[in-house]
């Protein structure tokens, strides 16, 4: 994976709040080993793309709503808001600093990593009072490089993603490395992704190790599991539901139970509708259709 020439960066100390952003060479981070996110995980991130159209225009897709995501995720892990404006300050001066990183190429687009870590350097459980801000970089490729295909999922009802309570709905480090075992587990039994039940039951669709979940019915409804303060957010299972209308489609936001899934699967009328979603979904992304959602954010 190729990173571009530069980062943004800002920091946030308690005494000063947010203070020296910038663009900067991309470089290695220097740490204690007493910092803080070694020891106590606080820390959140963002991922989002910034697209070339066929006029040489860059854009970025419903940017804003990664801002607002951020904003809870920091709250929920005891971190520094970093406003909105800020978030796009930084996406905005980073994507122009690296204009000829975007690529031209069909499907490809430039890849933003915003996140936010704990540098204060101490032993102790509290939140940090020194914080680093830091945007990455790197162009990228189609999402499926080798076209759509069907994936196989195992449904782990040992583990779980999250817990009522707990992190879910925040976009941080910790939630992602609770899934790699059963993402693993997943690999062994010859599954390409794990799909999470709830924490208490063991018997609701919650979501996948990196995405959420859409069922589509015979009688043309698309349900995706309700947010519960366990699931995250996703900005593109809110663009689906907007968009399924379009096809025909009742977006439907309810608890899933596993037994209803396995006993839906195997009707084979979902395929061409899901496909469809989603190549209006990219269109919209690279400007070949109409945005009359106000989706985009002109960037360049």
């Amino acid at each position: 994976m190729h990173f571009t020439d530069h980062m943004a960066v800002a920091t946030w100390t308690a005494a000063d709040g947010w203070h020296d952003s910038a663009i900067v060479p991309y470089a290695h981070f220097s740490l204690d080993p007493a910092t803080a996110v070694l020891h106590y995980a606080q820390a959140v991130f963002e991922g989002l793309k910034a697209y070339r159209h066929a006029d040489g225009t860059v854009w970025t897709f419903r940017s804003d709503r990664n801002a607002e995501r951020m904003v809870r995720s920091a709250q929920r892990l005891a971190l520094p808001v970093l406003p909105p404006e800020d978030f796009l300050c930084s996406i905005d001066e980073l994507v122009a600093a690296e204009v000829a990183w975007v690529p031209t190429a069909p499907e490809q687009s430039l890849y933003l990593r915003p996140f936010m870590f704990a540098t204060e350097a101490f032993l102790g459980v509290r939140p940090a009072k020194r914080v680093t801000y830091c945007c990455i970089a790197s162009p990228a490729g189609s999402y499926f490089a080798s076209g759509v295909m069907p994936i196989s999922i195992w449904i782990s009802t040992l583990y779980s993603r999250s817990a009522p309570g707990g992190t879910g709905a925040a976009k941080c480090g910790g939630n992602y490395a609770a899934s790699l075992l059963p993402q693993q587990e997943a690999f062994d039994h010859g599954c390409d992704q794990v799909m999470f039940a709830d924490a208490a039951e063991h018997c609701w669709l919650e979501e996948l190790g990196g995405m959420n979940v859409y069922l589509i019915t015979t009688d043309n409804e698309l349900i995706t599991p309700e947010l519960t303060g366990s699931i995250l957010e996703g900005v593109t299972r809110d663009s689906i539901l907007t968009l399924a209308p379009e096809f025909g489609l009742t977006p439907v936001e309810r608890r899933i139970g596993i037994d209803e899934l396995l006993d839906g699967i195997g009707s084979g009328e979902s395929g061409e509708t899901t496909l469809a979603i989603r190549q209006r979904l990219q269109d919209i992304q690279y400007g070949r259709t109409d945005d009359k959602y106000g989706w985009l954010r002109r960037v360049l």
